[in-house]
């Protein structure tokens, strides 16, 4: 079909016309509007279903686990105002606030997090994050239908006293409270609906704020929550959440005042963003790594690991940090990031001191004993989310296991497709990033026990890694605990159980106008402690 030349000119004026105005939707008289860029588009806003950063940074703003994120993402009471812990650790009991509700006015008690404990572990939720919750007494075996759910380590002592026992001790245990597999949900409601308690017009929340609608590949819009315990300190009246998969687009709508924050930008862009939007783009250390998973499941080649470490040795981890993003990455020859908690970095890769030319010559010696030539070079699809940091990664590996014979292709999908596609197993290798849930290493080596289930992607077991990782649990001293854990590491890395690439730096765009806002390396921001000028 073709269109006349008169009327492509009379289009693109009228764009550009467009483009110079500011779109915002109109803030009510009297109030405070933040209209938040985030990434991607939510698959789901259940805490028990959740699976992705974006998909938590709305639900944390819509419910309140017993713990919350401060500003500066240190944990502070939240649904509970206080608790004590037994001499061996393992007996917590939590008390709740007193007069605290649900959105619908119904009160919040301590069997909402019984049931929401029950729930994430029952087999049919299918919780991504269940592995989380086995930190109760005997949750593993609930979520694998050895034990009832009743034999769990959570019970009501009355409606405002919550006992956990645990497994094993965890001084961290306020750290993960915070996340939102712990969060209670009102059974109430969730008996009611279903799984459609969470569309607007049911969702019933205990946070600062409340859904009002939800429209896809639009906008999740919420309002303040009256009933929020702390609702006169919470100085937003609403707020836009949208999906902005196009990072530059995104920049620009912040940059024309459609947008107050973004929770990304495209990382080489970071040096023009401090030129031509000053005091916007910030850039903090993140507890974060980005790396590659291998298919070890179901793809024969991969399950070798001369295979796994040909591939990861032939990556030019320098050229990714200092060439294509430049904003203060740098380059991972272990899983832990430096600066985590209750940790002392030393874990590296075996060949981390050889410079890439010798490692790209044993990667292709490796793959030569494989039985791999020009003849018949290893295939591999690399499957990864398509925005534009990442498709930078992915091109940049591919070159470079080209170089070293590899039949590198790369296949787009759409974010949450993409990690549906990583759960599902249906990958070969696959680039993402974890970022920790809790500021504890096991956050990120726990991810690669053999039990974890969906989320670790590449399927690494070792008994001896998920024996030093249960060693590690039983260990109350804070030192020895690290260097246990320091020991699975090291034996994941020698495995080469996966490829890390790169420690991730945080980068999100804030208007100056927004206030409240504190860089941390968790990168958890609450909508509570933010206000706009």
């Amino acid at each position: 079909m073709r269109k006349s030349l008169f009327v492509i000119l009379i289009a693109a004026l009228a764009l550009a016309g467009c483009q110079g105005k500011v779109q915002r939707p109109a803030c009510p008289a009297s109030k405070v509007c933040l209209e938040y860029g985030n990434n991607s588009e939510p698959l789901t806003l259940d805490p028990a279903k959740s699976n992705l950063v974006d998909e938590a940074t709305i639900i944390s703003d819509l419910i309140v686990g017993l713990t919350t994120d401060a500003p500066d993402a240190k944990p502070v009471p939240a649904a509970a105002t206080h608790w004590e812990t037994s001499p061996d650790g393992l007996v917590w009991t939590f008390h709740l606030r007193p007069g605290a509700v649900w959105s619908d006015g119904v009160p919040v008690t301590a069997d909402d997090f019984v049931y929401a404990y029950r729930r994430i572990l029952d087999p049919q939720t299918a919780s991504i994050y269940a592995y989380l919750v086995y930190i109760l007494k005997n949750g593993q075996a609930v979520n694998e239908s050895k034990a009832r759910p009743e034999t769990l380590g959570a019970r009501a002592l009355d409606a405002l006293t919550l006992e956990l026992t645990l497994e094993h001790p965890a001084p961290y245990l306020p750290e993960l409270t915070k996340h939102q597999s712990f969060f209670p949900v009102p059974r109430h409601v969730v008996e009611k609906y279903g799984d459609a308690w969470v569309q607007p017009g049911h969702f019933v929340g205990n946070g600062p704020f409340s859904l009002v609608s939800w429209r896809l590949g639009d906008r999740i819009q919420v309002a303040k929550s009256p009933t929020f315990f702390d609702a006169k300190a919470v100085c937003v009246d609403r707020i836009n959440y949208y999906p902005t998969p196009d990072a530059v687009s995104a920049e620009r709508r912040v940059q024309r005042g459609e947008l107050d924050i973004n929770t990304n930008f495209q990382s080489n862009r970071y040096a023009r963003l401090q030129q031509t939007m000053p005091g916007y783009a910030r850039a903090h250390t993140s507890l974060a790594t980005s790396y590659i998973s291998f298919n070890t499941h179901d793809v024969a080649a991969l399950k070798d690991i001369r295979t796994r470490r040909a591939l990861s040795e032939a990556i030019d981890r320098d050229f990714i940090t200092k060439k294509l993003l430049r904003a203060g990455q740098v380059p991972a020859y272990a899983f832990v990031p430096p600066g985590t908690a209750n940790y002392t970095s030393g874990p590296r890769t075996a060949w981390a001191a050889e410079a890439l030319t010798q490692r790209q010559i044993e990667a292709k010696a490796l793959l030569a004993q494989m039985g791999f030539n020009v003849k018949h070079p290893l295939k591999v699809e690399i499957k990864v989310a398509n925005n534009t940091d990442t498709l930078l990664i992915a091109e940049a590996v591919q070159a470079d296991w080209r170089a070293i014979g590899v039949d590198a292709t790369i296949a787009q999908n759409e974010g949450s497709i993409a990690f549906a596609a990583y759960r599902n197993r249906d990958f070969q290798a696959g680039a993402m990033s974890w970022y920790a849930d809790f500021n504890d290493p096991i956050t990120f080596l726990g991810l690669l026990k053999s039990d974890v289930g969906a989320q670790n992607y590449g399927d690494y077991k070792n008994p001896a890694y998920d024996a030093l990782l249960a060693q590690s649990d039983q260990e109350p001293d804070a030192v020895k605990r690290a260097a246990i854990l320091a020991r699975a590491e090291q034996l994941m890395l020698n495995d080469e159980g996966t490829a890390p690439l790169y420690f991730v730096v945080n980068r999100n765009i804030v208007n100056p106008r927004v206030t409240g806002w504190v860089d941390n390396a968790e990168n958890f921001h609450r909508a509570r402690w933010l206000c706009v000028k």
